[in-house]
This record gives structure tokens, C-alpha cells and sequence, in this order.
């Protein structure tokens, strides 16, 4: 790793404009060690802004072309709310082979993996990361970092809203790191056993996190409390 995580995560807390956020989209694309990372985001009004590491010629076609129409990535991940591995997409139609063929000859990657992201009043955003590695190494460091590629997923879309929002935005509740770690995993659908190991915690240290991030948002139970997390875009399933 180029750089810490969560050094990488601050730094983005910090930034205060749409073209600080794209610059910063580089360090997370060295700290992931990746060829590319791409956030996309449109919100309920149709606007949209996007910060991504593609060439510049790339993007111009891709729009030229309206690929988004035959996109498995955006069509794919618009119908999910979980990440998904580009090779669980289907490619096998004739538009999205010759998408394919023209992605991988502009340097896209032969690998991705996709983190949809519903967020308050309609919007939507896809934040991913494609590299050129074999099916083996893409597993291994699929393994490694699906955790920290959610995170990166919610605080830089929780940051593009904020900076969206500017002196209009609503107030909502803060949530630590670990309590949106927490709640994540919950709505994501394991267990709080499975959650708790999987950050590396006891449960009881799980349930001060969950009553913790319960209270702040007012919810009368752990069920609510995810819900409402949801509901605010705070979390990323």
C-alpha cells in the first residue's frame, strides 16, 4: 500500500470542492494499488458529476456513444444494492462483447468490482476500481479489501453530497468509523457473530457500537437504527 487507509479517508474529510474530491480520487487509486477508481453520482434532479482516472479520450466516447444503454456495470449494479465483481455481470450479448472489446483496447481493465450506492432523495452513484489482473490475484485482493472499498465507497459519496448540499445541507447524525462499519455489515446481511468477526471484535464491543450509532440516530432498535441509515445515506450495501 502506497499509503495508510485511513490517512487516505481524512484527507477526503477535509477536501471542501467537486475538484478537490477529483483530485483525491489518485490517492485512492495508488492506496488500492488498481489502474483505475471511478465515482459516479446523479442525484434526483438528473444532475451529475463524476471523478475517475479513465483518459480523457475514453470518457468522450463513452458519452458519445451513450454507453451507459448497454453497460453491464451500470446496468447490472442500477438493479443491486450489494457489490459485485464484473464477472458476475452478463457480457454474452452482442453490444455489451463489442463494449467489452472497445473498454479493454482503451485500458478499462479486464477486472472490476462495482459498489452501487442509493443515498437521500433519489440519488445514485456507482463507485469502482478495475485493474488488469488475472481471475487469482483479483480474488486475493477482492479478499483483502472489500471492507475498505465499502468505506471508500460511503465517504466519498458522503463527502460529494455534502459539498453538493453546501450551507443548505441538512443536518444528520455523525457516525463514528466504527459504527458505520457496524451498521453496514448488519444491513449487508450477517449476522452480528459474523459481523463482529469479520471486524476483528468481541460482540459485546459490536453491541456498544450498534447501541452507540442507535442513539445518535434515534431509533428504537437495532433494525431502526439501520434503516435510518439508509434512509440518510450513511450507509453503503
Amino acid at each position: 500500500m502506497a499509503t495508510d487507509f485511513e490517512t487516505v479517508i481524512d484527507t477526503i474529510r477535509q477536501v471542501a470542492t467537486l475538484d478537490e474530491l477529483n483530485g483525491h480520487i489518485l490517492s485512492l487509486r495508488d492506496h488500492f494499488g488498481v489502474a483505475h477508481v471511478i465515482y459516479h453520482s446523479v442525484n434526483s434532479t438528473g444532475q451529475q458529476y463524476a471523478a475517475l482516472t479513465y483518459s480523457d479520450d475514453w470518457v468522450k466516447r463513452y458519452l458519445d456513444q451513450d454507453y451507459a444503454r448497454v453497460d453491464p456495470v451500470v446496468q447490472g449494479c442500477y438493479r443491486r444494492f450489494h457489490a459485485v465483481d464484473w464477472k458476475r455481470l452478463d457480457w454474452t450479448g452482442k453490444p455489451q462483447r463489442a463494449f467489452l472489446s472497445e473498454a479493454l483496447d482503451a485500458g478499462v481493465g479486464n477486472q472490476g468490482y462495482s459498489i452501487p450506492i442509493r443515498g437521500p432523495n433519489g440519488q445514485f452513484a456507482l463507485f469502482t476500481v478495475s485493474d488488469t489482473q488475472t481471475d487469482a490475484s483479483w480474488e486475493k485482493f477482492s479478499e483483502r479489501y472489500t471492507r475498505e472499498l465499502i468505506l471508500a465507497a460511503h465517504f466519498l459519496n458522503q463527502k460529494a453530497l455534502e459539498i453538493e448540499r453546501g450551507s443548505d445541507k441538512v443536518e444528520v447524525a455523525t457516525l463514528s468509523p466504527r459504527e458505520i462499519d457496524a451498521l453496514t455489515l448488519l444491513a449487508m446481511g450477517l449476522s452480528r457473530a459474523q459481523a463482529a468477526d469479520s471486524l476483528s471484535i468481541s460482540e459485546h464491543t459490536l453491541r456498544v457500537y450498534i447501541e452507540s450509532a442507535r442513539h445518535k440516530l434515534g431509533a428504537m432498535n437495532t433494525t431502526h437504527a439501520v434503516a435510518r441509515a439508509l434512509a440518510r445515506g450513511l450507509l453503503v450495501v
